[in-house]
């Protein structure tokens, strides 16, 4: 019986045990992934939120969503023809650049894809997010919030007082500017005024079936650019 592809060993980059431990079981992860499961996606991502990834796992439970460290999830596939794992996967790990997942699957191509271009869930944009609309408040009062949290509006920039009880703009606010980028304080006052002006969105970038092999989706600049500008918050594995 012919050697299986997946028992290769690949050396890993010099590290402390520990982290050897936790490469060396995302490797071995990602190989049994690709035994388990018909095809492999590759997706980018927009304003990734843990708890909303979460729901997204349940979704698609069996199916398997992965992250990790693009180098380590590479040498899982195969970086090259001589080490991948199966036929033609090598091309899928060259995919891996800037914040990547993988989605391991069974469902079909028309499945996958249909649900990714549709699903999409509004987020509260962080610092460094890149504002696509002014948001002015008028000056009055804000009947939304507690009395208790008006120093803190103040001390996140709002010139506000208490009127009668009441927190009040003493005058115009303007919170964000469009084509501006949120500051910390500018970020958490829209999330206390409930705007969310983010979206979480997957795309995908690239996919490998067996016995089909790999295929390329096209992804435009901007989704690639626009990639989550606030950072990854994102559970590995």
């Amino acid at each position: 019986m012919p050697k299986s592809k997946r028992d290769k060993k690949i050396s890993l980059t010099k590290t402390d045990k520990k982290g050897l431990v936790l490469k060396q079981k995302i490797v071995e992860d990602v190989r049994n992934c690709v035994e388990k499961y018909k095809s492999v996606y590759v997706f980018t991502y927009r304003n990734m939120r843990n708890e909303t990834m979460k729901a997204v796992r349940e979704e698609w439970k069996p199916s398997r969503f992965f992250f990790g460290k693009n180098k380590v999830i590479a040498i899982g596939l195969g970086r090259t023809k001589e080490e991948e794992v199966d036929e033609d996967l090598h091309k899928l790990a060259r995919v891996l650049k800037n914040q990547c997942g993988l989605l391991f699957t069974d469902c079909t191509k028309k499945e996958v894809v249909d649900w990714f271009e549709s699903y999409s869930v509004e987020e509260y944009a962080r610092a460094g997010f890149k504002v696509n609309s002014t948001i002015t408040l008028d000056a009055g009062p804000l009947k939304q919030f507690s009395h208790a949290i008006e120093p803190y509006l103040r001390s996140l920039g709002m010139p506000t007082k208490l009127d009668k009880g009441v927190v009040t703009l003493i005058k115009e606010f303007e919170v964000c500017k469009k084509g501006s980028v949120l500051t910390p304080e500018q970020a958490k006052i829209l999330e206390l005024l409930e705007n969310r002006l983010a979206k979480f969105k997957l795309i995908l970038k690239a996919k490998w079936t067996k016995g089909k092999g790999f295929k390329k989706f096209k992804i435009t600049e901007d989704e690639e650019d626009e990639n989550d500008e606030a950072g990854m918050e994102v559970e590995e594995n």
